[in-house]
């Protein structure tokens, strides 16, 4: 459903994503993986439409998406990795916003708000200023944002941030339910146990370049490794993190 071919941006002489190639399906989670400075965040930002790209291009549905932002956009669900909301506003008073911008009717803005508010938890907590809601909280809030317009493509970056045990069994079970309904779903994050549980297919960003583009089964067996923290590990050529963590243990206590 969403294609990135070449996708390449450039900072003064920099260059953040290299001529990457990939692709978001339908009905699929899809993970996208790399260490810090590897690139994700700017591809997300030209997914978003927030960064135009050097070269390359990003197709939605076979369409490129410059020829009409504003209506991929309207199909685009995103939860960013900080939770920056209006913190004068109430949670049911941000989804309404959400709901206007993205032109909805008034009357399923509030209906929609207020049980996407309900099922996750923040019924009781509807007119409360988000000043005073919890990080998991805000994230909740985020979250029913980027589902409130039913999008068909939807990329979640470090979604579970904050999120307590419960709530975050819920969002694990909701990627799926999303992936069910026929969804294209980008889930980006550090927490390579819960990318294993919860994504089919994977892609691994290093340096600005895809290194792994396949699913976690075929990884396992490609590589022989028995997990994808071991297999991420080798991809992106990374210290012996024991070895190291052994040292500054040592450093420590140096007296």
């Amino acid at each position: 459903m969403v294609e990135i071919k070449g996708l390449t941006k450039r900072f003064r002489g920099h260059t953040a994503v290299d001529h990457v190639n990939f692709t978001v399906r339908g009905g699929e989670i899809t993970g996208y993986l790399g260490p810090n400075g590897s690139g994700k965040s700017t591809t997300v930002k030209m997914l978003t439409g927030l960064l135009h790209p050097t070269e390359g291009s990003i197709s939605f549905r076979g369409v490129d998406i410059r020829q009409d932002l504003t209506g991929y956009r309207r199909q685009l669900g995103y939860v960013p990795e900080e939770p920056n909301l209006y913190g004068y506003l109430t949670g049911f008073e941000y989804l309404q916003l959400a709901g206007r911008l993205r032109g909805m009717d008034e009357a399923s803005v509030t209906r929609k708000s207020n049980e996407l508010l309900d099922s996750l938890s923040l019924g009781e907590a509807r007119w409360t200023p988000i000043s005073a809601y919890s990080k998991g909280m805000k994230q909740r809030v985020l979250i029913a944002a980027a589902l409130l317009h039913d999008p068909d493509f939807l990329i979640f970056d470090e979604a579970q941030s904050g999120l307590d045990i419960a709530n975050a069994l819920l969002f694990r079970h909701l990627l799926h339910a999303l992936a069910a309904r026929g969804k294209a779903v980008l889930y980006i994050s550090h927490v390579l146990e819960l990318v294993e549980k919860v994504c089919e297919h994977v892609v691994v960003i290093y340096k600005g370049r895809i290194v792994a583009d396949d699913s976690v089964t075929r990884l396992r067996h490609l590589m022989q490794l028995p997990n994808l923290e071991e297999i991420f590990t080798q991809l992106v050529r990374q210290d012996d993190m024991e070895a190291r963590a052994t040292g500054i243990a040592a450093l420590i206590a140096e007296r």
